[in-house]
């Protein structure tokens, strides 16, 4: 187990040095959780069971997943306006069709010509 996680850690800094558009490490934890880690200053460290990157501490059994993204993907970065005005279908989250007029403060599900989206509306 030590051999492989060492394997990896090996290999993610390679990849970092190739990865010049990817600005994070993001971790995907077991739960749905993920942790984006910006790489221009990345140190990662194991201990036991523990792999610490940066100031995070992960349990290993823990993570799903981690991956290089150009953008840090545990933050919103806003929602397109137009998509109440293009949808074709709101659904609550019970799966209920909902109005344009019906749509109070809420996240519903949006279905446009481009696809389907989550919309959080305050």
């Amino acid at each position: 187990m030590r051999k492989l996680l060492l394997l990896l850690l090996m290999s993610v800094s390679v990849l970092m040095v190739q990865a010049g558009v990817y600005h994070y490490l993001t971790f995907e934890k077991t739960d749905g959780e993920k942790v984006s880690i910006d790489v221009s200053s990345l140190t990662l460290a194991i201990d036991g069971n523990t792999l610490t990157a940066g100031s995070e501490s992960f349990m290993i059994g823990d993570l799903a997943k981690m991956y290089f993204s150009a953008s840090d993907e545990t933050t919103v970065t806003g929602i397109d306006t137009y998509l109440l005005e293009e949808a074709a279908e709101i659904y609550d989250l019970k799966g209920n069709r909902v109005s344009k007029l019906q749509a109070k403060d809420g996240v519903y599900v949006v279905k446009t010509k481009d696809g389907n989206y989550k919309l959080v509306k305050k």
